[in-house]
């Protein structure tokens, strides 16, 4: 069981939403995979960015990978939950279909930066915001510098990016180190199951 606060939903009993944060590189994404597969109850929202997609990542299942006017009229319409900027791109998460699997009982996860997490926590009061961190600050630079996406330049801003961002951690309900992905994956299951008791 949990020892920190859980957040109970509002009145219209909404599944729970749970925000995963944290630096580029961390291993957010294999994480929330490793979640998924043990229980696909849990819906996981794809963002839209503006960004080009990485070798083997697909429309629609990774991203929606959408051009820069496509966003702003998503912006400007309120189609987004929250947005934001993010190493020259732009982020953000559909809003309506999150909504409407929480309606349907069905916990959520969003795997977003950190400027997002804190846009939805604006929006949405009952989120619970979960922050991903590595061990140490050279385990997330040889895992940055293992993806070979980026140039040193870019992978150097994002180095800087990933030290503030690891100082937003205490703006998050819980923190989970992801020394091993089966540990930090079981982690984040059980929060939410205690989170689903409690709706």
């Amino acid at each position: 069981m949990l020892t920190d606060k859980l957040t109970p939903n509002a009145a219209d009993n909404l599944a729970p939403l749970v925000v995963v944060s944290g630096p580029s590189g961390v291993g957010k994404s294999t994480i929330v995979r490793a979640v998924l597969d043990r229980d696909p109850e849990i819906w996981l929202s794809v963002s839209v960015t503006t960004r080009s997609p990485r070798p083997g990542e697909l429309n629609g299942i990774d991203y929606h990978f959408v051009s820069d006017s496509e966003f702003e009229e998503l912006i400007h319409t309120g189609g987004l939950l929250e947005w934001a900027s993010y190493a020259g791109n732009r982020y953000g998460t559909p809003a309506e279909p999150v909504h409407q699997m929480r309606s349907q009982g069905r916990p959520v996860l969003l795997e977003i930066e950190v400027q997002g997490a804190r846009a939805v926590r604006s929006r949405a009061e009952d989120a619970y915001l979960v922050f991903i961190t590595p061990p140490d600050i050279e385990t997330l630079r040889h895992r940055l510098a293992g993806r070979g996406t980026e140039d040193s330049e870019v992978l150097a801003e994002r180095m800087n990016i990933a030290n503030s961002e690891l100082e937003a951690a205490i703006e998050f309900d819980r923190v989970l180190v992801n020394s091993q992905v089966g540990e930090c994956s079981t982690d984040l299951l059980e929060l939410i199951s205690d989170l689903k008791r409690v709706t």
